[in-house]
């Protein structure tokens, strides 16, 4: 019996080998949590879902694509001032913005605006001509633009609550997210005399006007 027993461990130690056993226990959990084909947005159902959804991703983008190139053109200007740090902070958290909505384009097949090289350029040109006015002038055109991107994002959250929060539980929570963040950059443009700059409320609906009309671009082109 006990030849029997040492004979069959011999013959499955020679068939699953130590480094296959190292596997199986290695894929063991990565299995288990793999279990659907998406990380943030659901196959479209139908046509409909898909142009919605294509929309979304396309204007996100294209906002956080033309937020980046602000802060860049602010950077270009300030870069070395005191304001040079905050900046670059806001800026930070915009490159990851735009880095995980590329992620997501790319996971969902979606094209980027046919824009993005108007907005490559109208961006920077926004960023360093408010900061040609200080650092007044930067943060009161942060205020603008944080605040119609924020109003946008609010936008899709109500419009995704109504259709389906447990299907788009994940999108919901990147938008929130970023929307937050766009929030606290709002904030800190106020707490940095945004509205002390001459013509503040003048230069902010001007900004404002390009950003709803690069918004209603965006999510068609």
């Amino acid at each position: 019996m006990q030849r029997a027993t040492h004979t069959s461990l011999y013959y499955c130690s020679n068939i699953v080998s130590p480094t296959m056993i190292r596997q199986c226990l290695t894929c063991r959990v990565p299995v288990q949590l793999s279990s659907r084909a998406y990380s943030v947005v659901p196959p479209p159902r139908d046509s409909e879902e898909k142009a919605m959804l294509d929309r979304i991703l396309r204007v996100d983008h294209a906002g956080e694509y033309g937020a980046n190139r602000i802060y860049a053109g602010q950077m270009a200007v300030l870069g070395r001032s005191r304001t040079g740090p905050l900046i670059q902070e806001m800026w930070d958290q915009e490159k990851k913005h735009l880095a995980k909505f590329n992620e997501i384009l790319a996971e969902s097949r979606v094209r980027p605006t046919a824009l993005l090289p108007f907005w490559n350029i109208a961006g920077f040109v926004l960023g360093a001509s408010s900061a040609l006015l200080g650092k007044e002038g930067a943060m009161a055109c942060t205020v603008a633009v944080e605040e119609s991107i924020s109003e946008h994002y609010n936008s899709q959250i109500r419009a995704l609550m109504e259709k389906d929060p447990e299907r788009y539980t994940e999108l919901l929570q990147v938008i929130k997210e970023f929307r937050d963040d766009e929030m606290e950059h709002h904030d800190t443009g106020l707490e940095h005399d945004a509205e002390s700059v001459p013509g503040y409320w003048l230069l902010k609906s001007a900004i404002q006007l390009g950003c709803k009309a690069a918004i209603y671009a965006s999510e068609r082109v």
